[in-house]
């Protein structure tokens, strides 16, 4: 054999005196190797690595077979980053929970411009790996619909819908965790509430609203004291590094007016949402939380502007909130994955991971 040319799973059988089929079973570990004898697998094992045989994992893949190889596929560009960075902690989880598992982990970018796809040229790219992890706001649902279709394992980080079809995932309760902090608010007394959300109909968003529409129901309030006001994701920073905020100026009077004590703050993809309505409650003349009490739906996390520099001033309070179980969600979508390879019937895994409660130091009594 020339020692140019990489061994093959035809130079093993031959060396190992069996035939391919056999060689192609222990290789690949599929279904029927166990039925191979000890001292033919020993032979066979033997000889790939006298031939320093290396596996053609893109080949396996395609043929069903297994690598011991898990994907992470981002839909947003989440690489290189820190340990302040949002996603940070779902990485971690990822990675560490792929180690201990004794698997590899294959990270997936996209360097085209425009949204990410994880599909070119009718070619998915992810099938390399014997399944994935998916992380990301920035959902391509064609994509998706393309992976069930293929019947290819994934998880989600993060509950996500598509119509007619049940997705595998794992994700923070935001209902019930949002709904606590209502519950919090008015048994100090707060009896009209302010809601800020983003201006998206992700299902994050969804489920946070849906929590506090079930905490004020759960209170008993009427539904004319309730304030659902969604908001833009992007205040503006002028030329001088002041935050424009006079829509949210706006919305702050017309709460004083209306004897709103406390709201609840859903701080979106970027949480600028946080930044700006601290800076406008300081400019109205309006101290949290002496005259308005404020509760974070989420983890607030220093606000970055669109080129990663800072864009708004960081805030340095402890704010009232419930903390995303990040590592913790990471780590649990790895093994809902291996759950789905192991399970020739496919079932749809989706679990719900409860938040934290931070007691912080922004909500308090009504005046």
């Amino acid at each position: 054999m020339s020692p140019r040319r990489r061994a093959t799973q035809v130079d093993i059988a031959r060396a190992a005196g069996v035939s391919q089929a056999t060689v192609s079973l222990v290789i690949s570990g599929g279904h029927g190797s166990e039925q191979v004898a000890e001292h033919t697998r020993a032979a066979v094992l033997d000889a790939a690595a006298r031939l320093g045989y290396t596996v053609n994992t893109a080949a396996r893949s395609l043929k069903g077979g297994r690598n011991r190889m898990l994907g992470l596929y981002t839909f947003e560009s989440v690489f290189p980053t820190d340990q302040r960075d949002f996603y940070y902690p779902f990485l971690l989880g990822v990675e560490r929970a792929t180690a201990e598992l004794g698997y590899d982990l294959l990270l997936f970018s996209s360097v085209s411009p425009g949204p990410r796809r994880f599909t070119s040229d009718g070619i998915n790219r992810l099938k390399v790996a014997d399944g994935c992890v998916l992380l990301g706001r920035q959902v391509d649902r064609a994509d998706i619909a393309e992976l069930v279709g293929d019947d290819y394992p994934f998880v989600f980080v993060g509950r996500r819908e598509l119509p007619g079809v049940e997705l595998s995932w794992v994700a923070p309760d935001y209902v019930d965790a949002t709904c606590a902090l209502v519950r919090r608010l008015t048994g100090l007394g707060h009896r009209r509430l302010a809601y800020l959300r983003p201006d998206d109909d992700q299902e994050p968003t969804r489920d946070r609203e849906a929590g506090f529409r079930a905490g004020v129901a759960d209170a008993g309030l009427p539904e004319q004291e309730v304030h659902v006001l969604p908001v833009g994701s992007a205040p503006r920073v002028d030329g001088v590094g002041e935050v424009l905020t006079g829509p949210l100026t706006t919305l702050l009077d017309a709460w004083r007016a209306r004897d709103v004590t406390a709201v609840l703050v859903d701080p979106g993809e970027n949480d600028r949402t946080v930044a700006v309505l601290e800076q406008a409650a300081t400019g109205a003349g309006m101290r949290i939380p002496e005259d308005l009490s404020v509760a974070v739906l989420g983890d607030p996390s220093p606000p970055r502007s669109a080129d990663g520099s800072a864009g708004l001033p960081i805030s340095t309070r402890d704010w009232t909130r419930f903390a995303l179980p990040r590592e913790a969600l990471g780590r649990a979508a790895v093994h809902l994955l291996l759950d789905l390879l192991a399970d020739d019937g496919g079932s749809v895994r989706q679990l719900l991971v409860p938040c934290t409660p931070v007691d912080g130091e922004t909500v308090g009594s009504p005046r």
